[in-house]
Protein backbone atom coordinates (compact mmCIF):
# COMPACT_ATOMS: atom_id res chain seq x y z
CA UNK A 1 0.00 0.00 0.00
CA UNK A 2 1.18 3.19 -0.87
CA UNK A 3 2.56 5.37 2.26
CA UNK A 4 2.68 8.43 0.15
CA UNK A 5 -0.16 9.99 -1.58
CA UNK A 6 0.90 11.17 -4.34
CA UNK A 7 -1.41 12.96 -7.48
CA UNK A 8 -0.40 12.78 -11.08
CA UNK A 9 -1.20 15.72 -13.44
CA UNK A 10 -0.55 15.31 -17.36
CA UNK A 11 -1.06 18.22 -20.17
CA UNK A 12 -3.45 17.19 -22.78
CA UNK A 13 -0.63 17.06 -25.38
CA UNK A 14 0.54 13.86 -24.04
CA UNK A 15 -2.77 11.64 -25.23
CA UNK A 16 -3.25 9.22 -22.86
CA UNK A 17 -6.13 7.42 -23.61
CA UNK A 18 -9.47 8.81 -21.54
CA UNK A 19 -10.38 4.92 -19.84
CA UNK A 20 -6.37 5.02 -18.83
CA UNK A 21 -7.23 8.03 -16.99
CA UNK A 22 -10.08 7.55 -15.33
CA UNK A 23 -8.63 3.91 -14.05
CA UNK A 24 -5.93 5.91 -12.40
CA UNK A 25 -7.58 8.80 -11.25
CA UNK A 26 -5.10 11.19 -13.41
CA UNK A 27 -6.01 14.84 -13.47
CA UNK A 28 -4.98 17.14 -16.78
CA UNK A 29 -4.25 20.96 -18.28
CA UNK A 30 -5.83 20.99 -21.20
CA UNK A 31 -4.12 23.16 -24.04
CA UNK A 32 -6.15 25.61 -25.95
CA UNK A 33 -6.74 26.31 -29.41
CA UNK A 34 -6.68 29.89 -30.40
CA UNK A 35 -8.76 31.28 -33.51
CA UNK A 36 -9.34 34.89 -34.49
CA UNK A 37 -13.06 33.95 -33.38
CA UNK A 38 -12.49 32.44 -30.11
CA UNK A 39 -10.57 29.99 -28.11
CA UNK A 40 -11.24 26.35 -27.89
CA UNK A 41 -9.95 24.00 -24.26
CA UNK A 42 -8.39 20.82 -25.95
CA UNK A 43 -10.48 17.59 -26.09
CA UNK A 44 -13.21 19.42 -24.28
CA UNK A 45 -15.69 21.47 -27.04
CA UNK A 46 -13.32 21.12 -30.27
CA UNK A 47 -12.56 17.99 -31.71
CA UNK A 48 -9.67 16.88 -34.03
CA UNK A 49 -12.05 16.13 -37.49
CA UNK A 50 -13.25 20.10 -36.94
CA UNK A 51 -9.56 21.23 -36.57
CA UNK A 52 -8.69 19.12 -39.87
CA UNK A 53 -12.25 21.16 -41.48
CA UNK A 54 -10.92 24.56 -40.92
CA UNK A 55 -7.17 24.18 -41.60
CA UNK A 56 -7.60 25.72 -45.16
CA UNK A 57 -9.23 28.84 -43.65
CA UNK A 58 -6.81 29.11 -40.41
CA UNK A 59 -4.24 27.41 -38.87
CA UNK A 60 -4.89 27.84 -35.09
CA UNK A 61 -2.37 28.54 -32.56
CA UNK A 62 -1.65 26.70 -29.17
CA UNK A 63 -1.16 27.20 -25.40
CA UNK A 64 -1.84 26.55 -21.66
CA UNK A 65 -4.29 27.71 -20.27
CA UNK A 66 -3.59 30.92 -18.04
CA UNK A 67 -2.37 31.17 -14.79
CA UNK A 68 -5.54 31.15 -12.69
CA UNK A 69 -7.21 28.05 -14.87
CA UNK A 70 -4.04 25.93 -13.85
CA UNK A 71 -4.32 27.43 -10.27
CA UNK A 72 -7.73 26.01 -9.85
CA UNK A 73 -6.18 22.12 -11.08
CA UNK A 74 -4.03 22.49 -8.32
CA UNK A 75 -6.36 23.49 -5.79
CA UNK A 76 -8.43 20.40 -6.77
CA UNK A 77 -5.38 18.20 -5.96
CA UNK A 78 -5.07 19.77 -2.58
CA UNK A 79 -8.72 19.05 -1.80
CA UNK A 80 -8.74 15.96 -2.62
CA UNK A 81 -6.09 15.29 -0.16
CA UNK A 82 -2.72 15.02 -2.11
CA UNK A 83 0.94 16.73 -0.40
CA UNK A 84 2.77 15.23 -3.57
CA UNK A 85 2.11 16.03 -7.46
CA UNK A 86 4.14 14.31 -10.29
CA UNK A 87 3.53 16.56 -13.05
CA UNK A 88 4.18 14.32 -16.78
CA UNK A 89 4.32 16.93 -19.89
CA UNK A 90 5.25 17.39 -23.38
CA UNK A 91 9.15 18.17 -24.44
CA UNK A 92 10.09 21.39 -23.47
CA UNK A 93 11.63 21.13 -26.44
CA UNK A 94 8.74 21.76 -28.29
CA UNK A 95 6.47 23.32 -25.81
CA UNK A 96 6.40 26.19 -22.78
CA UNK A 97 4.23 23.70 -20.58
CA UNK A 98 7.27 22.01 -19.18
CA UNK A 99 8.77 25.99 -18.08
CA UNK A 100 5.30 26.86 -17.03
CA UNK A 101 4.19 24.56 -15.01
CA UNK A 102 7.54 23.98 -13.43
CA UNK A 103 7.29 27.50 -12.18
CA UNK A 104 3.82 27.34 -10.82
CA UNK A 105 4.56 24.50 -9.32
CA UNK A 106 7.80 25.94 -7.29
CA UNK A 107 5.79 28.52 -5.76
CA UNK A 108 2.31 26.51 -5.03
CA UNK A 109 1.90 26.24 -1.20
CA UNK A 110 1.31 23.07 0.45
CA UNK A 111 2.24 21.05 -2.66
CA UNK A 112 5.23 19.01 -3.22
CA UNK A 113 5.45 19.19 -7.11
CA UNK A 114 7.94 17.82 -9.47
CA UNK A 115 7.41 18.16 -13.36
CA UNK A 116 8.88 15.76 -15.61
CA UNK A 117 9.89 16.74 -19.36
CA UNK A 118 9.37 13.45 -21.07
CA UNK A 119 11.43 14.74 -24.27
CA UNK A 120 8.61 13.12 -25.86
CA UNK A 121 5.25 14.17 -28.03
CA UNK A 122 1.97 12.63 -27.99
CA UNK A 123 1.11 9.37 -26.86
CA UNK A 124 5.20 8.89 -26.37
CA UNK A 125 4.56 11.37 -23.44
CA UNK A 126 1.50 9.13 -22.57
CA UNK A 127 3.59 6.27 -22.28
CA UNK A 128 5.47 7.80 -19.36
CA UNK A 129 2.78 8.86 -18.10
CA UNK A 130 1.35 5.63 -17.81
CA UNK A 131 3.97 4.01 -16.73
CA UNK A 132 4.26 6.65 -13.63
CA UNK A 133 0.72 5.26 -13.15
CA UNK A 134 1.63 2.33 -13.08
CA UNK A 135 4.69 2.81 -10.23
CA UNK A 136 2.69 5.38 -8.49
CA UNK A 137 0.58 2.15 -7.74
CA UNK A 138 2.99 -0.29 -6.71
CA UNK A 139 3.45 2.06 -3.52
CA UNK A 140 7.12 3.69 -4.85
CA UNK A 141 8.10 6.68 -2.79
CA UNK A 142 7.81 10.24 -4.73
CA UNK A 143 11.75 10.47 -4.25
CA UNK A 144 12.20 6.45 -5.72
CA UNK A 145 9.82 7.31 -8.36
CA UNK A 146 11.24 10.47 -9.61
CA UNK A 147 14.26 8.74 -9.64
CA UNK A 148 13.16 5.70 -11.97
CA UNK A 149 10.93 8.05 -14.39
CA UNK A 150 14.43 9.65 -15.15
CA UNK A 151 16.31 7.02 -15.59
CA UNK A 152 13.53 5.92 -17.98
CA UNK A 153 13.13 8.75 -20.20
CA UNK A 154 15.65 7.06 -22.67
CA UNK A 155 13.68 3.64 -22.88
CA UNK A 156 11.21 5.64 -24.59
CA UNK A 157 10.81 6.74 -28.39
CA UNK A 158 8.35 8.56 -30.08
CA UNK A 159 8.16 8.10 -34.00
CA UNK A 160 5.48 9.99 -36.18
CA UNK A 161 5.07 10.68 -40.32
CA UNK A 162 2.88 13.16 -41.77
CA UNK A 163 0.85 13.96 -45.13
CA UNK A 164 3.02 17.24 -45.24
CA UNK A 165 5.70 18.82 -43.43
CA UNK A 166 3.64 22.42 -43.93
CA UNK A 167 2.04 22.46 -40.41
CA UNK A 168 5.34 21.51 -38.67
CA UNK A 169 6.75 24.67 -40.51
CA UNK A 170 3.71 27.27 -40.00
CA UNK A 171 3.84 26.06 -35.86
CA UNK A 172 7.53 26.53 -35.68
CA UNK A 173 8.12 23.14 -34.80
CA UNK A 174 9.97 21.93 -37.78
CA UNK A 175 13.07 21.69 -35.37
CA UNK A 176 15.61 19.40 -37.01
CA UNK A 177 13.79 18.14 -39.77
CA UNK A 178 14.66 19.24 -43.24
CA UNK A 179 11.88 20.86 -44.62
CA UNK A 180 13.06 20.67 -49.03
CA UNK A 181 12.29 16.81 -49.13
CA UNK A 182 9.35 15.81 -49.88
CA UNK A 183 7.03 16.26 -52.63
CA UNK A 184 8.89 16.23 -55.69
CA UNK A 185 11.09 13.00 -54.59
CA UNK A 186 7.85 11.73 -52.95
CA UNK A 187 10.04 11.32 -49.78
CA UNK A 188 8.51 11.08 -46.65
CA UNK A 189 10.42 11.45 -43.21
CA UNK A 190 10.45 9.26 -40.36
CA UNK A 191 10.09 11.94 -37.25
CA UNK A 192 11.37 11.48 -33.87
CA UNK A 193 12.73 13.61 -31.27
CA UNK A 194 16.16 13.69 -30.26
CA UNK A 195 17.63 13.68 -26.58
CA UNK A 196 16.68 17.94 -26.27
CA UNK A 197 13.64 16.81 -26.80
CA UNK A 198 13.34 18.76 -30.68
CA UNK A 199 12.35 16.76 -33.85
CA UNK A 200 14.45 15.49 -36.19
CA UNK A 201 14.33 13.39 -39.23
CA UNK A 202 15.07 9.22 -38.33
CA UNK A 203 14.68 7.89 -41.78
CA UNK A 204 13.53 8.61 -45.39
CA UNK A 205 11.31 6.20 -47.27
CA UNK A 206 9.96 6.45 -50.49
CA UNK A 207 6.23 6.95 -50.91
CA UNK A 208 3.87 6.28 -47.87
CA UNK A 209 3.60 2.12 -48.01
CA UNK A 210 6.96 2.30 -47.35
CA UNK A 211 7.58 5.19 -44.61
CA UNK A 212 4.47 2.79 -42.07
CA UNK A 213 7.20 -0.48 -43.02
CA UNK A 214 10.21 1.77 -41.78
CA UNK A 215 8.09 2.67 -38.81
CA UNK A 216 7.69 -0.96 -37.86
CA UNK A 217 11.65 -1.91 -38.39
CA UNK A 218 12.65 1.14 -36.33
CA UNK A 219 10.55 -0.04 -33.40
CA UNK A 220 11.83 -3.46 -33.90
CA UNK A 221 14.92 -2.11 -33.53
CA UNK A 222 14.41 0.00 -30.37
CA UNK A 223 12.81 -3.03 -28.59
CA UNK A 224 15.68 -5.13 -29.47
CA UNK A 225 15.77 -8.40 -26.91
CA UNK A 226 13.87 -6.42 -24.43
CA UNK A 227 11.35 -9.14 -23.22
CA UNK A 228 8.68 -6.27 -21.40
CA UNK A 229 7.45 -3.50 -23.32
CA UNK A 230 4.62 -1.68 -24.75
CA UNK A 231 3.25 -0.15 -27.91
CA UNK A 232 0.87 2.87 -28.68
CA UNK A 233 -0.44 3.37 -32.38
CA UNK A 234 -1.50 7.07 -33.30
CA UNK A 235 -3.23 8.48 -36.00
CA UNK A 236 -4.43 11.89 -37.47
CA UNK A 237 -7.27 11.61 -39.81
CA UNK A 238 -5.38 8.65 -41.02
CA UNK A 239 -7.89 6.22 -39.68
CA UNK A 240 -7.15 3.08 -42.25
CA UNK A 241 -3.64 3.29 -42.48
CA UNK A 242 -3.79 3.40 -38.66
CA UNK A 243 -5.58 0.39 -38.48
CA UNK A 244 -3.26 -1.16 -41.19
CA UNK A 245 -0.31 -0.05 -38.92
CA UNK A 246 -1.59 -1.70 -35.76
CA UNK A 247 -2.19 -4.79 -37.42
CA UNK A 248 1.39 -4.57 -38.18
CA UNK A 249 2.33 -4.59 -35.37
CA UNK A 250 0.64 -7.34 -33.59
CA UNK A 251 1.80 -9.53 -35.61
CA UNK A 252 5.69 -8.49 -35.50
CA UNK A 253 4.83 -8.19 -31.32
CA UNK A 254 2.64 -11.06 -30.43
CA UNK A 255 3.85 -10.81 -26.48
CA UNK A 256 3.78 -6.90 -26.00
CA UNK A 257 2.49 -6.08 -22.76
CA UNK A 258 0.26 -3.97 -24.02
CA UNK A 259 -0.63 -2.21 -27.79
CA UNK A 260 -2.95 0.76 -27.50
CA UNK A 261 -4.63 2.67 -30.25
CA UNK A 262 -6.01 6.19 -30.40
CA UNK A 263 -5.82 9.33 -32.10
CA UNK A 264 -3.99 12.47 -31.55
CA UNK A 265 -5.86 15.27 -29.78
CA UNK A 266 -6.91 18.54 -31.45
CA UNK A 267 -4.00 20.68 -29.89
CA UNK A 268 -1.05 18.28 -31.49
CA UNK A 269 -3.37 18.17 -35.10
CA UNK A 270 -2.62 22.39 -35.57
CA UNK A 271 1.08 21.34 -35.68
CA UNK A 272 0.79 18.25 -37.65
CA UNK A 273 -1.52 18.75 -40.24
CA UNK A 274 -4.02 15.55 -41.78
CA UNK A 275 -2.40 12.23 -42.47
CA UNK A 276 -0.16 11.47 -39.28
CA UNK A 277 0.53 8.54 -38.24
CA UNK A 278 2.76 7.59 -35.17
CA UNK A 279 4.05 5.32 -32.56
CA UNK A 280 5.23 5.72 -29.27
CA UNK A 281 7.28 2.84 -27.92
CA UNK A 282 8.52 1.91 -24.35
CA UNK A 283 10.59 -0.56 -23.19
CA UNK A 284 10.33 -1.55 -19.51
CA UNK A 285 12.62 -4.90 -18.76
Amino acid sequence: MNQEKIALLVDSGTDVPQDVMERYGIYMIPLQIIYKERTYTDKVDITPEEVYRRLEEEVPSTSLPNGAQIQKVLEKIKEDGYEKLLIVTISSGLSGTYNVLRLIGQEEEGLEVYVLDTKSIGIGAGLQAIRAAELIDSGLSFEVLIAQLKKEIVQNKVLFNVGTLEYLQKGGRIGLVTSIIGTALKLNPTISCNEDGVYYTVAKSRGRKRSIDKLVEIAEEFIGNHQEFRIAVAQGDAYEEGLQLKAKIEARFPNAKEILFGTISPALVVHTGPGLLGMGIQVIH
